[in-house]
């Protein structure tokens, strides 16, 4: 499984720090800039799949990163940026982006965009099937299935499957699987939650959810795929 490389310009840190962590949870492999000369120095040595930018930037603008991007190649941009002057979001669009999103943002909406820009841009969706047994997960369309057919999860349980398929083959602590939870959702969830989620999981995509082949227990330590 190869993971979309993503650019993140942002010079505010705390909002690039929680965008990072959110990013690299859906299975993104996340590279963070917190201005121009360094995203313009990063964009000179490295290729990028796609790239969120802000517009106002210590050393330059949103505008010069993306055009910089875009001589490389046709790299799908969204600028993320509190400036929705008019003048602004038609520059920003002319000059080659992609979706153009005001702060203050939800998660969920920045990532539902940034799939659905990904399909339409045929981006790679098949280096991000991941198969395990009879489940497909499907990174770049946030899908599972089981046996072809698809599987309903609800955002928690999706988030909480996705944290194993990310982090595949290292167990996770029952403290790790909560505090990736809690971060994203900004809700509660208590460890006695975690095995009713856990459990609801398994009936969905186990064949066998007493004898779970898929998502396995450490014990006394947490869970692993």
């Amino acid at each position: 499984m190869v993971p979309i490389k993503l650019l993140l310009v942002e010079d505010d840190e705390s909002i690039a720090a929680g965008l990072e962590y959110f990013l690299s949870q859906e299975g993104f492999k996340v590279t963070a800039c917190y201005n121009a000369p360094s995203a313009l120095d990063k964009i000179a040595s490295e290729g990028f799949d796609f790239a969120i930018i802000d517009i106002s930037l210590p050393g330059g603008n949103g505008f010069d990163v993306c055009r910089k991007l875009k001589e490389k190649g046709d790299t799908p941009v969204i600028f993320l940026t509190a400036r929705d002057d008019e003048g602004s979001v038609v520059m920003g669009l002319d000059i080659g982006a992609d979706d153009y999103i005001v702060k203050p943002f939800r998660l969920r909406e920045l990532h539902s965009r940034v799939r659905a820009i990904l399909r339409r841009a045929g981006k790679g969706n098949e280096d991000h099937i991941v198969n395990i047994g009879s489940l497909t997960v499907n990174l770049a369309e946030g899908k599972v299935k089981k046996n072809g057919k698809e599987v309903f999860l609800t955002a928690l349980e999706y988030r909480l499957l996705l944290t194993m398929v990310s982090n595949r083959g290292q167990v996770l602590t029952r403290e790790q699987l909560l505090q990736g939870i809690w971060d994203a959702y900004g809700d509660f969830v208590n460890d006695n939650t975690l095995t009713v989620y856990i459990k609801r999981l398994r009936e969905k995509i186990e064949d066998d959810p007493r004898n779970p082949t898929i998502i396995k227990t450490a014990r006394g330590i947490g869970y692993w795929i």
